[in-house]
């Protein structure tokens, strides 16, 4: 099979070069043929050097690099438009999720899922995040079903997959540049008629996250609503 994989970079330099050593090694077992899209967007902390140096030592790692802020659903968006091949999946660079699960995603686009999702909130899921955390995430996750009759458990988690050629039918429609990427997707491949397939997975929080809990809360809500009233 041949995969393009995506990594949205905003200040990841304390990361990003085990993340992609990792995912080479992972693709290395799997025998899959692929590329590493690494979308430096708008870092300050040397992310950029370190993302170029990457792409000159290893051929299957590509560089896209914004100066100015995107967001991480932008940064995804223009992941997808450059990829090279017809199976495309984004991970977050903190590894969170145990790499096994990336063959489980890719196969389930190739055996004719659109998108296939990472769930943490299936019965099957193992993670480990704090309360502080997981509780405000079931209540997003609850109010997306509700509100927007998402079928979908777990629209947040930062592993995807996708057909290419569905998705950027659906991109060109999404309106948020950010968090909310994820969900507007979904949302719209549901109303759109796309498969959507939802794969356990084990997970670990990530020390370091960039989400702040009170003002994203408030910017999440603000996207359902608009999103609801766009139907």
């Amino acid at each position: 099979m041949n995969v393009s994989v995506i990594l949205p970079a905003h200040n990841e330099a304390d990361k990003l070069e085990t993340a992609v050593r990792k995912l080479k090694e992972e693709f290395e077992k799997l025998n899959y043929s692929y590329e590493i899209i690494i979308v430096e967007d708008g870092s300050t902390d040397g992310t950029f050097e370190i993302a170029a140096r990457l792409s000159e030592i290893h051929p299957e790692v590509k560089l896209l690099h914004f100066p100015e802020r995107l967001g991480k659903g932008k940064a995804i968006e223009e992941g997808i438009k450059a990829a090279s091949h017809p199976i495309v999946t984004y991970l977050d660079a903190d590894l969170s999720m145990d790499l096994k699960h990336l063959k489980d995603l890719i196969e389930a686009i190739n055996n004719g899922s659109h998108i296939a999702i990472a769930s943490r909130l299936l019965k099957q899921s193992k993670t480990k995040r704090p309360f502080t955390r997981d509780i405000p995430s079931r209540i997003y996750n609850l109010l997306v079903r509700i509100i927007l009759g998402s079928k979908v458990r777990d629209h947040q988690c930062g592993f995807k997959a996708f057909n290419r050629d569905a998705v950027l039918a659906i991109i060109k429609d999404i309106k948020d540049n950010h968090w909310f990427w994820d969900t507007e997707l979904l949302i719209l491949a549901q109303r759109k008629g796309l498969t959507i397939k939802e794969i356990p997975v084990s997970w670990k929080q990530g020390e370091d996250t960039k989400v702040k809990l009170g003002r994203d809360s408030v910017y999440m809500l603000k996207r359902i609503l608009e999103l609801w009233l766009r139907k």
